[in-house]
């Protein structure tokens, strides 16, 4: 099965050509989003931190930053500095500039100010968009996708059908040579033993259980127990009862494959098939996280229905809530409540969910682009200082 997208230097194959506008600080947040809104084709990354932070958590958001530029569905980066942070704009430009894709950068000090350095950001931004506007689509086979695997809003109708027949679509994608990751470590407490049992190895195995026992821990420290306060009160309504039963419906969304590897926060995965990230479970910045790790799109499964998207990642929705489907139709790219009623099959399903990446990586805009969701937000480790 084949697609049509953007072959880049190193290989690898976007479904987008966007300019990405990279602010290093929460500081340049505002000029990055507003050089972005000048320019169609632009996307801005914004997020609240590049500052006052130390050891890991600067080095996460750092590799964020730079993953998140090096994802193929960006063809060009525009990094944007307030000039004083802790995350050095030069230090990131120089990294971002090693990626082989065209890339500029713009300090708002230097510029002297907001106002001269969006018209700067804008005359550059600009350039590179033309610039990308003259590319062409070529034929690339579907292996050549990362799709991340995702869900919130979950209810009784996720774990019964739309997960599931999302692991259809996950498995068949990895037959085909592609990669799938499974992300929000959260969501699979009580059922990390299952996930460990398809694991390559033993030493993968025994990852799978030390990042569950580590988010599990992390929570104790903060005196508040996760099997205590998960589910949340929207998958209580839903009808989900435990977060065992929670986790063992989430887990489905990946399907049978072996399990390669276990993934740190936004790291790019070394070979094909399945790969778990260590991410939490709240959405956007798990979302931030696949992006950051090559996903180049996104299936999101939803039982009570969520808008949220990312800037340089389509994201698919999919519900089997017929009632979701039709309350949240603005939202909802796919409908398989079909399953539920017993008129559809969950290998039918799968194959509507696998017919819609591929449409997707084509170029067919998502509702949450068509709508302009581009949430962002990077997972934090520790606090600022």
């Amino acid at each position: 099965m084949y697609f049509k997208g953007y072959r880049r230097a190193d290989g690898r194959v976007g479904i987008r050509n966007h300019v990405l506008i990279l602010p290093t600080s929460v500081c340049a947040a505002q000029v990055a989003a507003e050089i972005a809104r000048g320019v169609r084709g632009c996307v801005a990354a914004c997020h609240a931190y590049g500052c006052c932070q130390v050891g890991e958590d600067w080095q996460l958001t750092f590799r964020t930053l730079r993953n998140t530029a090096a994802n193929p569905n960006v063809g060009a980066v525009l990094v944007v500095g307030l000039g004083c942070e802790g995350l050095e704009p030069l230090t990131m430009l120089q990294s971002v500039e090693d990626l082989g894709k065209p890339t500029r950068g713009i300090v708002i000090q230097e510029e002297g100010g907001s106002v001269k350095a969006i018209a700067q950001g804008i005359a550059l931004a600009r350039a590179m968009a033309e610039q990308l506007a003259a590319q062409s689509r070529e034929e690339a086979a579907l292996a050549s996708l990362i799709l991340g695997l995702e869900c919130g809003g979950s209810d009784a109708t996720s774990g019964l059908a739309a997960n599931p027949a999302l692991g259809v679509a996950s498995d068949r994608l990895i037959d085909l040579g592609g990669t799938c990751i499974l992300s929000e470590t959260t969501e699979s407490i009580g059922a990390e033993h299952v996930l460990a049992r398809r694991a390559v190895n033993y030493a993968v195995g025994q990852q799978l259980i030390a990042i569950v026992r580590a988010c599990e821990e992390r929570a104790l420290r903060m005196g508040a127990d996760l099997r205590g306060s998960q589910p949340t009160p929207g998958n209580l309504a839903g009808g989900i009862s435990t977060i065992e039963e929670k986790s063992l419906g989430c887990i489905h969304k990946a399907g049978s494959a072996p399990i390669q590897g276990v993934l740190g926060y936004a790291e790019v995965p070394s070979d094909k098939g399945l790969y778990v990230m260590d991410t939490p479970g709240m959405d956007v910045e798990s979302m931030a996280g696949l992006a950051a790790g090559g996903a180049q799109v996104m299936v999101f499964t939803t039982g009570r229905g969520t808008p949220t998207g990312n800037p340089i990642m389509p994201v698919i929705k999919v519900t089997a809530n017929r009632r979701t489907a039709e309350r949240m139709a603005d939202n909802i790219d796919l409908d398989l409540s079909g399953v539920i009623a017993g008129t559809l099959t969950m290998a039918q399903a799968g194959g509507q969910i696998l017919d819609e990446i591929l449409a997707v990586a084509g170029g067919k805009l998502t509702k949450s682009e068509l709508l302009g969701h581009t949430e962002f937000s990077i997972y934090r480790i520790g606090p600022t200082f």
